[in-house]
């Protein structure tokens, strides 16, 4: 059986909606993320939660230059 689908919306500081695109990129790459739709300033991630915390997902948006947080 699998878990569903968690979602999240993560603040990013600094981040336009080209830059998103990248990190959006990065973050899809992950596994257990089933979806990232960015905006400017901000993701909506969909992942699972057995595979990964909200922080795993602020250390990858770290990792790619910016700051984030929970919304």
């Amino acid at each position: 059986m699998t878990t569903p689908a968690t979602r999240v919306l993560l603040g990013v500081r600094g981040m336009s909606r080209d830059a998103g695109q990248t990190v959006a990129a990065a973050l899809s790459a992950l596994p257990g993320v089933s979806k990232v739709t960015p905006d400017d300033g901000q993701l909506e991630v969909h992942y699972d939660p057995s595979q990964l915390t909200v922080m795993d997902l602020v250390r990858a948006v770290r990792g790619q230059g910016f700051l984030a947080g929970m919304l």
